[in-house]
């Protein structure tokens, strides 16, 4: 019989660089690399520390006492495996394996593995292999033997055989190339699905937001679906859609997304835009925030800073939803449910109780209304086919009969003219 294996011991550190101006707080960053290490299967965390650093070393990134203070911290943690939240250049990561006698990830070796854990379309996962080829060019670690391969995933975390590791530039230049022309073939797949998903009347309301925000579990509350919804870091990394009907018999699609984060590893912003295809092709965004967290207006910025590098174009409505309200005091809750009532802006919700999303819905249509404009179309006696869908959309107000045919007053969005258009 075989037997689990004992999980790989994990020390994170978050380096705080002196004078230099950092979005987040230290202990939020460091609490988020926690979380990191907690979303990665196999890890077992058994130590966290702020290490202050007034000058990067190039050789060791820690000056020489804090290296041989931490080796003592590490041995006495038995640590295994050490996460150093931010960049480690191939040399630095090295020279401390030497000293340390672990194995070091840093935080987009880290986010990589995650990554490659959760994707499961076709394209989540070759995007995340390209990736992760293109990281490993630049480092080619050797193996570890005294650490054992606990998992799937790319092997950052792994032990011995691991061949892809040791494999040479060239060898990774050629995987590279077989991987980007599968994307290719991929990509044309999907272009097509997205065509043909064009031609649905309904518009898409994307779901975003810094991960761990709570879109999933709003995702849900409103769909009656059963998407993973954990408190974890990246639970969700695939694009989830559902229909859902609103109170005025209006359908929409709504999409439910990856949770954005800080210091996004730039390898990592196409594996983001191919899943975030659905949002860059949305109807309007609902950008969901952790109201309770401190650090929600830096988590909100790092949000906004995302959609703009994966162009998300200007004209697309963008909602703040403000979640997690039953996490705050009651009369601090309350304070922003009446706020909501006079300012539109607000939208105050839990996703949990179910609080405030009646005015969340009401204004989800409302903003989707408001992207409707006014046409007159003339259609012939013979075409009853787009006549009737038509009515059956809705967007008829005002219907003539004329020597021609009929004409028809409608009120709809660019979905649904072009919709009507191709049929």
């Amino acid at each position: 019989m075989g037997h689990e294996q004992a999980p790989t011991r994990a020390f994170v550190i978050h380096p705080e660089f002196k004078g230099e101006e950092a979005r987040h707080a230290p202990q939020y960053a460091l609490a988020e690399a926690v979380s990191l290490a907690h979303a990665l299967p196999g890890l077992e965390v058994v130590g966290d520390q702020l290490v202050r650093i007034a000058t990067a070393q190039p050789k060791t990134l820690f000056g020489k006492g804090k290296v041989e203070e931490l080796q003592q911290i590490l041995k006495t943690a038995e640590a295994e495996l050490v996460l150093i939240d931010g960049p480690v250049s191939p040399k630095q990561q090295q020279n401390l394996e030497k000293a340390w006698n672990v194995k070091i990830l840093d935080r987009t070796g880290l986010i990589l593995e995650i990554f490659s854990d959760r994707a499961r379309t076709r394209e989540g996962v070759l995007q995340v292999e390209l990736a992760a080829l293109g990281y490993q060019r630049t480092r080619l670690v050797r193996a570890w033997t005294h650490l054992e391969r606990q998992r799937g995933g790319l092997g950052f975390v792994g032990g011995p055989g691991e061949t892809q590791i040791e494999a040479d530039r060239r060898a990774i230049d050629e995987q590279m190339v077989r991987l980007r022309r599968q994307l290719e073939k991929v990509v044309r797949t999907r272009e097509l699905h997205r065509a043909s998903r064009a031609k649905v009347p309904f518009p898409i309301v994307a779901l975003v937001g810094y991960t761990n925000a709570g879109k999933s579990t709003l995702f849900n509350y409103l769909t009656g679906a059963d998407v993973l919804a954990k408190d974890m870091l990246f639970a969700t990394l695939d694009p989830t859609m559902r229909r859902v009907k609103l109170e005025t018999g209006a359908e929409i699609i709504l999409s439910d997304t990856v949770g954005f984060i800080s210091d996004l590893p730039h390898q990592l912003v196409a594996a983001f835009r191919a899943t975030l295809e659905e949002v860059l092709e949305a109807d309007l965004v609902l950008h969901v925030r952790d109201i309770s967290h401190p650090e929600t207006r830096e988590q909100k910025a790092d949000v906004e800073e995302i959609l703009a590098e994966l162009g998300l174009r200007e004209e697309v409505p963008v909602l703040e939803v403000w979640n997690k309200i039953d996490l705050l005091e009651t009369d601090e809750a309350e304070r922003l449910l009446t706020a909501s009532e006079r300012d539109e802006s607000i939208l105050p919700i839990s996703a949990i109780t179910g609080a405030g999303l009646p005015a969340l819905l009401a204004e989800v249509t409302r903003a989707l209304d408001s992207e409707r404009h006014a046409e007159t179309v003339l259609l012939p006696f013979s075409d009853g086919k787009r006549r009737a869908w038509a009515f059956k959309e809705g967007i008829v107000q005002a219907e003539r009969q004329t020597e021609e045919g009929f004409e028809l007053d409608v009120l709809w969005t660019a979905r649904q003219s072009a919709r009507f258009r191709d049929m």
